[in-house]
């Protein structure tokens, strides 16, 4: 499945349907009289963040939803059908920007969260209901009200406990499909993460969403690079796992690379709690490693772990660590709960 997190679509609801103009014509009634129904609402463009979803590709085959417009309304005072709702499905995460992008219109954050965007039109009155003792038989009625529309920005940000960041080559891939089972794409070679990957870890009992990012570079901020566009992904990540690869460049200037495009970028990423780990412990002896983790301790980094994703040695040191920003439950954890609790109520009980 190719990966899209923004995507421009224009959204019209439907319009109202127009009031009927009629007259009742009935054998034995001597005085029929107006009888023209109200026309029927036309239909909303309602957003409902649904599950299983993690990517907006599906709209850059559809740009335009339209609702149905309400039925006019008919004789004998029968008002006519409303439209049904227009429901676009989004993954969880998905912001609505306005079309200049400055205003955040709506941000789904849950499953199953519902926003009615944009109203119907009312339908219009019919005859029937103008009449009155100094107008018996009128023949004025409404059009039905037009629907609202507008052009909105679709942005996906995916939702993770925990963000991956690091230079390219910093062994961000190789580190996630050690603690998941990702199968995130591996090379000897830079940005082999093209888009955001997401994996579950689970460690000690417990279950969060990790997020790798495609490398950062200097200068992502100005676009060089992939850029910093995916870093929107992670904004929402309670802590950042900072890869740094022990065999590259010097790892105080990777730390200080990165963090200086993450001061750039902005949204509070730079203060976000941050744990650095010197990457590819196996390709290098523990005295190295010591003095590189003073090293940066020395430009500003609170603790530094050394691992290997390619090995897995001090992997549980850092994810207990990990363990200490996270809420008692997860999202995923609650997920898993719920489904239990519906498995247990479904079985029923049994003396058995």
């Amino acid at each position: 499945m190719h990966f899209l997190d923004q995507a421009k679509i224009y959204l019209r609801s439907g319009a109202g349907g127009p009031g009927a103009v009629s007259f009742r014509r009935e054998k034995y009634i001597e005085y029929g009289g107006p009888d023209g129904g109200n026309g029927g609402k036309g239909g909303d463009i309602v957003f409902e963040a649904v599950q299983g979803l993690n990517t907006l590709i599906d709209f850059r085959y559809a740009q335009h939803f339209k609702a149905r417009r309400g039925m006019h309304g008919q004789g004998k005072n029968q008002t006519g059908a409303g439209a049904d709702d227009l429901v676009i499905e989004v993954p969880v995460g998905t912001q609505v920007l306005s079309e200049d992008k400055e205003e955040v219109l709506a941000d789904f954050t849950e499953v199953g969260q519902r926003v009615t965007f944009l109203e119907g039109g009312m339908g219009g009155r019919g005859n029937a209901s103008y009449k009155s003792s100094t107008n018996r038989a009128p023949r004025q009625h409404q059009p039905g009200m037009p629907g609202e529309e507008m052009w909105v920005w679709l942005r996906l940000k995916l939702l993770a406990d925990v963000g991956l960041l690091g230079l390219p080559n910093a062994g961000k891939s190789t580190f996630i499909n050690q603690v998941t089972n990702t199968q995130a794409k591996v090379g000897e070679y830079a940005f082999t993460t093209l888009v955001p990957k997401l994996g579950v870890v689970r460690h000690k009992g417990r279950e969060f969403v990790l997020a790798d990012i495609p490398g950062l570079i200097a200068g992502a901020a100005e676009g060089k690079g992939i850029g910093d566009r995916f870093l929107g992904h992670i904004e929402r990540c309670r802590v950042l796992i900072h890869l740094i690869d022990i065999a590259g460049t010097d790892p105080a200037d990777a730390f200080r690379t990165v963090n200086a495009e993450l001061e750039a970028y902005g949204e509070g990423l730079a203060d976000k709690p941050q744990l650095v780990a010197l990457n590819k412990l196996d390709l290098a002896d523990s005295e190295l490693g010591e003095g590189f983790a003073e090293e940066l301790l020395a430009a500003g980094a609170d603790e530094v772990f050394q691992v290997s994703g390619a090995t897995g040695a001090g992997m549980d040191v850092l994810l207990d660590a990990v363990l200490g920003y996270l809420p008692d439950r997860t999202a995923t954890e609650t997920k898993a709960s719920e489904v239990e609790d519906a498995t247990e109520d479904a079985q029923g009980w049994s003396p058995l």
